[in-house]
């Protein structure tokens, strides 16, 4: 396991701990005051521990070296990770939702203990989302910035379920349940934010504009024609194919050094170092 992920797992492992003593205090305070948006807010943090348990493992397996089963190592099963949390939210986000609306009013209370919890929770996942983000741009990691994008949404959440909260405590109980479904809303948007970001990898989008790319390798001397240029995410690196023509005398020695400027121009160039590229003499 190299230093990158080593740090990813560790940050994961903090963030983890921190979300179920969170998961715990929401889930007393979402008990104690009757409020469905503090119980949906809890089970929103209850998806938190989820996807820190789910990232954790993943990233031990995406670490693994390619094999015969996967020659092109196993990084993508970051991604699948973003896809399958994005796909719970969006059941949870539809759970709540129906349940607000389903739900008759009742009588909310409110103290001054609570009140403390719910801002001590709201101190600590704001802190935990800054510094997941962080640490998530300084490591490039995917799952970092999903999970990040995850617990801010928690953080805004929380903001709106407090107020709601002390409203409804007024007797404005249909807030309670209008705040659920503006926390379902919000969950219902990190889930598309999430499905926008895993999508194109799962589906092979291309990495690099292949038009941009073969103006680029046109520009090699020695290279007549490009014939194929394709390129796709393994997780967050990227990976091109790419066929070109040269001069169909030109000896194999000469042929190699075309394809290594090639390799060298791309990974100056686009920072990529995963390249295979194919070699056919042109006009034939």
């Amino acid at each position: 396991m190299n230093q990158r992920d080593n740090k990813i797992q560790h940050i994961i492992l903090i963030e983890g701990s921190a979300n179920i003593v969170v998961l715990l205090a929401k889930l007393w305070v979402g008990l104690t005051t009757g409020s469905l948006a503090i119980l949906a807010d809890a089970i929103h943090s209850l998806t938190d521990i989820t996807n820190n348990i789910l990232a954790w493992f993943v990233i031990r397996l995406s670490i693994l070296p390619p094999d015969r089963e996967h020659p092109y190592g196993h990084r993508k099963f970051e991604t699948l990770a973003v896809f399958f949390l994005a796909s719970l939210l969006t059941v949870l986000a539809f759970e709540l939702a129906l349940r607000a609306i389903k739900r008759e009013d009742a009588e909310i209370i409110s103290s001054a203990f609570e009140i403390i919890i719910m801002l001590c929770v709201l101190v600590v996942n704001v802190s935990l989302a800054t510094w997941e983000r962080i640490w998530a741009r300084r490591l490039d990691s995917d799952i970092l910035i999903a999970d990040a994008s995850h617990t801010f949404a928690d953080v805004m959440t929380t903001v709106v379920v407090i107020i709601g909260w002390q409203l409804s405590a007024m007797g404005y109980l249909w807030l309670d349940r209008a705040c659920a479904l503006a926390v379902s809303g919000l969950i219902f948007y990190l889930a598309y934010s999430l499905y926008k970001k895993a999508m194109p990898i799962l589906v092979d989008e291309f990495a690099l504009n292949p038009e941009i790319l073969s103006k680029t390798i046109r520009q090699v001397e020695g290279v007549k024609q490009v014939n194929r240029v394709r390129s796709r995410w393994i997780g967050s690196e990227k990976a091109i194919d790419i066929i070109i023509s040269v001069d169909p005398k030109l000896l194999t020695d000469e042929s190699h050094k075309i394809t290594t400027d090639i390799e060298s121009l791309i990974e100056q160039k686009f920072g990529v170092f995963d390249i295979s590229i194919h070699v056919e003499p042109f006009g034939k």
